[in-house]
């Protein structure tokens, strides 16, 4: 397994891998890299293969023996590896690595990223979120050869064998090619080459081809179809297996076959026709014979059930996998069978976030309210731990259990949602905390947000309104078209039943925040509703008409939320109403989110503070949108003391005071 965490002392997440006799058995550290992470086992068991990333470099492959011992390093990859998988009998490796445009991205000394040559844009599509551009470092799939544990480590030759690469006999060293680079790492073969990003790599159970997904069809600028394919070892006969014109219309993932290798079982969220509609639509199971993969039928309800969290298939039996379902802030584990069986193995207060499988045997990897993250053996539809990662936060904090609660919006609408009430008799302000999204969820995970808070003496109020994931499609469809309806009554539906219920709770202090959409529904609801004292948006959708264009997924995204039509727009805009926003307001972005641009928060800013609406802006240089889950951890503390601050100011509790 791989463990990794926050360290101060470095600016970044570090961590090991770690092995551990399963069931009942001690772990031991079994590397000792900067990051290591995304463990495999090779089929035979001998090795392992692992990413390890030193500070300040990018994730390369390595493999180590089993039984322990010094890894060796396997690539050199300018932009580093992605995904990788072994081939059934353990001799090749496939992996996925960006390759980048010559002149670009430092391959040529001295060609800075300011000093590069211009780019050319005439797609729709060409950056990302925490990506940046993307046409011009297209993830390509490479193969290489397994070398053995037991040869001879590399030397690097000097002097006569560095100029000639030859034995005093004078004949070619079997290093030789790997020699003349000076790095002697086995020869990564690039399998292919097209204009497209090329994912998810694994080879076929008899190991004569390779499975992965991408978008190579004419349209692929204009739709977000991506289907699954098949290509020979060594790169050639490259073969489409999803068929749309079936009936189809799929953004595919994660194929893999089944053991006994008659079934190809894959992901898919079904699409509009126009391929651009996949708002608030259920990720899908679909299976498919290995022989005749175009005739697919889903085996999951997309209605209900939605594998889009975890977004991976685990094979376990010889015609099954298991597949992981979020559904009422809980993330199940199911397994699936080829003949349509669904049946749920793990199910409870808690997020399973990965699996593994070997015959009856099945560990789960999973967060609850009081665990980060720890591992489990799966009997009986419960968990046997194995690992107690989370004792310290424990010891040195305390954690508050949140308590499931249902409230009535306005409408007679049923809001599900959780409250955390700190120590103390109260009175205690409120903090009313929107997720983003909109098709995402709150749930029984630890959430550091909620606890940050409670810990300082806050109330915590968090639901998912309509238009949030697991509670089915027509749940999450909803607002389309409708943003700031529904969904404010229910967030204004539970804040109210929570106040009604808790009497520690001071309906006269309140605050309000959430980050994207989060952000979104906060200025929204500031612009409607005036008793909060206090109000936090961060890293916002805040301007519909400005985002199309300007954001990396704005040029289909708004329009599919909130139309085209200018009046239907303004109705739904937080900038449209933002003279009618009373609440001192705290923003807070960073600079390099590409998906709710910078812009987005400083028009905000700006347009409050002319207003004479109290108002400060809060810019992260160096992060993305991903800030509060990914940014560096000294951001990510940073980004709490101001936040804690702004509520000591507004919102002042006996654990929270200003200096």
């Amino acid at each position: 397994m791989s463990v990794t965490r926050p360290d101060f002392d470095a600016d970044s997440y570090v961590g090991q891998l770690w092995d551990i006799a399963v069931p009942g058995g001690a772990a031991r550290r079994l590397t000792r890299g900067f990051r290591d992470t995304a463990p495999q086992y090779s089929p035979d068991g001998t090795a392992i293969a692992f990413l390890r990333a030193e500070p300040g470099g990018k994730p390369q492959l390595m493999i180590v023996d089993s039984r322990g011992g010094e890894p060796q390093r396997l690539t050199d990859q300018k932009m580093g590896v992605g995904s990788f998988s072994f081939s059934p009998d353990s001799s090749k490796l496939t992996f996925t690595s960006r390759v980048p445009e010559h002149g670009r991205y430092g391959t040529v000394d001295g060609v800075g990223p300011g000093l590069e040559d211009p780019r050319l844009i005439s797609t729709f599509k060409y950056r990302m979120n925490g990506l940046g551009y993307s046409l011009d470092k297209r993830t390509q799939i490479f193969v290489l050869d397994v070398p053995s544990l037991d040869a001879e480590p590399f030397v690097e030759p000097v002097g006569r064998a560095k100029e000639a690469a030859v034995d005093p006999a004078g004949s070619e060293k079997p290093a030789a090619k790997e020699k003349a680079t000076g790095k002697g790492l086995p020869e990564a073969v690039q399998l292919t080459t097209a204009d497209a990003d090329h994912n998810e790599p694994v080879f076929t159970r008899d190991g004569r081809r390779i499975l992965f997904t991408a978008a190579l069809h004419s349209d692929a600028d204009t739709t977000l179809y991506t289907d699954v394919h098949s290509m020979a070892v060594d790169g050639s006969d490259v073969v489409r297996l999803t068929n749309r014109g079936s009936g189809t219309r799929l953004g595919c993932s994660r194929p893999v076959e089944s053991l006994d290798g008659h079934w190809l079982f894959f992901l898919g969220s079904d699409l509009s026709e126009d391929g651009l509609d996949f708002l608030a639509r259920n990720t899908a199971l679909y299976v498919a014979p290995a022989a005749a993969p175009g005739e697919a039928r889903a085996i999951t309800d997309a209605e209900t059930v939605d594998l889009g969290e975890v977004g991976d298939i685990v094979p376990r039996g010889a015609d099954s996998v298991l597949v992981f379902n979020r559904t009422r802030g809980r993330g199940t584990l199911l397994e699936a069978s080829a003949d349509g069986t669904v049946s749920t193995l793990l199910d409870g207060e808690l997020i399973v976030t990965g699996a593994a499988a070997k015959g009856d045997l099945v560990v789960a990897a999973y967060t609850d309210p009081t665990t980060m993250g720890d591992l489990a053996v799966v009997s009986g539809g419960s968990l046997k731990p194995l690992t107690d990662l989370s004792n310290d936060l424990r010891m040195q904090t305390a954690v508050v259990a949140p308590k499931e609660e249902t409230f009535t919006a306005s409408d007679g609408h049923s809001v599900h949602g959780w409250v955390l009430e700190p120590e103390g008799e109260g009175p205690h302000p409120v903090l009313l905390n929107i997720h983003g999204g909109p098709f995402a969820q709150y749930g029984w995970g630890y959430f550091d947000e909620s606890q940050v808070y409670v810990n300082a003496g806050y109330a915590v109020v968090m639901c998912n309104p309509r238009g949030a994931a697991g509670y089915g499609q027509e749940h999450g469809r909803v607002i389309k078209g409708a943003m700031g309806t529904v969904d404010l009554l229910d967030v204004l539906g539970f804040l109210d039943g929570a106040l009604e219920k808790y009497p520690s709770f001071d309906r006269d202090r309140l605050g309000v925040m959430g980050g994207s959409y989060g952000g979104y529904l906060t200025a929204w609801t500031i612009s409607k509703d005036h008793r909060f004292t206090a109000a936090v948006v961060e890293r916002g959708y805040l301007d519909p008409p400005s985002f199309v264009g300007s954001s990396d997924i704005g040029w289909f995204f708004s329009d599919a939320y909130t139309g085209n039509d200018p009046d239907q727009v303004r109705a739904q805009n937080p900038f449209a109403h933002v003279d009618k926003v009373q609440t001192p307001t705290f923003v807070v972005h960073s600079e390099e989110d590409l998906r709710c641009p910078l812009e987005q928060a400083q028009r905000y800013y700006t347009a409050l503070k002319l207003r004479g609406v109290p108002t400060e802006l809060l810019v992260f240089p160096g992060e993305t949108h991903e800030l509060s889950r990914a940014g560096s951890p000294w951001h990510r503390r940073q980004r709490f003391e101001h936040l804690l601050n702004w509520w000591a100011r507004y919102l002042p509790t006996a654990k929270n005071q200003q200096p």
